[in-house]
């Protein structure tokens, strides 16, 4: 008998929640914009300020604060709870009665549209706001154990070798929940260095990312970044610095959760991240009306892809999982990863090849989808018990070419978020014939590298002493700050003897080591001021 008093029950249940719907409440206008641009101090840190201008991203109205006084007047609102904000698409998340919600726009005069999660509710067409745009090294040679594959795929292992590990560099992680990363031994090293600088959960809006979290998908995910395990695991960018922010509700599937994205992104651009990763996506919800189509995957539609191009033209680098409906119904490439800013990543087995599960890309979406792919299938993770074990899906795939690009953002800090990420495709297996299921192909991070030193147009070369390829078979090449004509070489060998000392010409910057047997050196190069030391393998 209790079986059919808890169905009706149910039903009930269903039709008091989709009685509440969600929507976005666009703003007209924000307080103090003149003058918050010209003191940018007060609405940013240093760091993002820094971060703009090394690269030309234009601090404007979209930087300022939403209006406080109306988020306390819809607050104030009969039947409305307000979820979120954005700033950059001056909007407030609501929730309450298609009733109380549409009796907004008559009772204040500061709101500009309201668009429904639903759209049948939507009585007048709503116009999307486009967006505008304008020394010495000391080295750590890791063992990484099971997580040796999905690094060696990407050749991040040599940028490692190179000594870019992510110093330097900041990244959000964007996901459902970290529990234990506060204590366990796999992140001990991360603490120790004081990289974890902050966090924050949207969702319940604490500052408790790691004991009420309801699943352990973030402690997943950034495990293959930052996890080590001295001589069994060592994620892809060990010696980056992480704020750790929480924005999906594991428990429902609703579009506030879009909402709560733009908010996390938004704080990390104030912080000055220069990578955020996402192993989240949306496309349907629990709500049906709420849904998206396929249709709306085309780069501009969804609320949180929208909010993801503005965070690109910021000059953030958002990598994206690509999403695991590749062989469901749905198929395609979701949200916000259809977004022309975003750099999707599909996933692969461990020797390289389509796992079925990866979304794929269609012609809906503006740009190539997938853009690239790493390993994603039986990716080995980090377990809240500090146990090592295989998962699936592309929200694997996608931190281990973060972490990558992290590092290659490190070795060429002068590069945009755009350069960084055209290196990376030019880089790909398949450049040359993209497709869906693959995008351009699989990475090679050291060929990235390579490409940009040889272009000889980077700043940083100007700035510092470096040699290419590393590793390398035969030929080294050496680059020369601007002002010098020559450098002094010297090589030693594991034992620390020297065996080869020469002087180099700007004009033939290269040295032949093919004589040289495999191994580990050490390449002490000199100029009129600066000194360095750079491990070199050969192989």
């Amino acid at each position: 008998m209790k079986k059919y008093l808890l169905l009706p029950m149910f039903f009930c249940y269903l039709l008091n929640v989709f009685a509440q719907q969600d929507a976005w409440v666009y703003l007209k206008d924000k307080q103090n914009v003149t003058s918050s641009i010209a003191n940018p101090i007060s609405i940013l840190t240093q760091k993002a300020i820094d971060r703009k201008n090394a690269h030309n991203v234009l601090i404007d109205a979209r930087d300022v604060p939403v209006n406080e006084s109306y988020i306390s007047q819809l607050k104030g609102a009969i039947g409305i709870s307000v979820m979120a904000k954005s700033k950059w698409l001056n909007a407030v998340h609501v929730r309450g009665s298609e009733t109380d919600i549409n009796n907004l726009s008559t009772t204040y005069s500061f709101i500009d549209s309201i668009d429904f999660a639903d759209k049948s509710l939507n009585t007048l067409k709503f116009t999307k706001q486009k967006s505008k745009s304008k020394l010495e090294n000391v080295f750590t040679v890791f063992e990484y154990g099971d997580a040796a594959n999905q690094i060696e795929m990407i050749h991040g292992d040599e940028l490692h070798l190179a000594d870019y590990t992510g110093t330097g560099i900041t990244v959000a992680v964007i996901d459902a929940g970290f529990p234990n990363v506060n204590t366990m031994s796999s992140f001990q090293r991360l603490r120790d260095a004081g990289n974890i600088l902050d966090d924050y959960d949207f969702v319940n809006r604490d500052d408790d990312v790691y004991t009420n979290a309801t699943s352990s998908h973030g402690t997943w995910v950034l495990s293959t970044m930052a996890g080590y395990i001295e001589g069994d695991y060592v994620g892809t960018a060990p010696d980056a610095s992480y704020y750790l922010f929480v924005t999906e509700d594991a428990l429902s599937e609703n579009p506030v959760e879009e909402s709560y994205w733009v908010e996390a992104a938004e704080r990390a651009d104030s912080l000055g991240v220069d990578v955020i990763n996402t192993s989240l996506g949306y496309t349907t919800y629990d709500n049906a009306n709420y849904s998206y189509t396929t249709a709306d995957m085309d780069g501009d539609t969804a609320f949180i892809t929208r909010g993801a191009n503005i965070a690109f033209e910021k000059g953030m680098l958002l990598v994206n999982s690509a999403g695991n409906s590749g062989n469901k119904s749905w198929g395609i490439v979701g949200a916000p990863a259809d977004a022309a800013g975003v750099f999707s990543i599909g996933a692969v087995q461990a020797n390289g090849t389509y796992a079925a599960f990866s979304s794929k890309g269609n012609s809906t979406q503006p740009t190539q989808k997938p853009d690239v792919v790493a390993q994603g299938q039986a990716s080995y993770v980090i377990g809240t018990n500090d146990v090592i074990g295989t998962v699936n899906g592309t929200s694997f795939s996608s931190p281990i070419m973060a972490g990558g690009m992290v590092c290659l953002w490190q070795a060429l800090p002068n590069k945009t978020n755009a350069e960084i990420m055209q290196l990376v495709r030019e880089s790909a297996s398949q450049y040359s014939s993209p497709d869906y299921f693959l995008g351009y192909g699989i990475p090679n991070l050291q060929t990235a590298l390579n490409t940009a030193l040889s272009l000889g147009n980077n700043a940083d070369i100007s700035q510092d002493l470096k040699l290419f390829p590393n590793p390398t078979k035969d030929i080294v090449y050496f680059s020369f700050p601007l002002d010098q004509s020559e450098l002094s070489v010297v090589i030693f060998n594991a034992l620390g003897k020297q065996i080869l000392e020469s002087t180099i010409a700007n004009t033939s910057n290269q040295i032949d080591l093919s004589s040289f047997s495999k191994g580990v050196y050490v390449v002490r190069i000199q100029s009129e001021n600066v000194s360095k030391k750079i491990k070199l393998i050969i192989y």
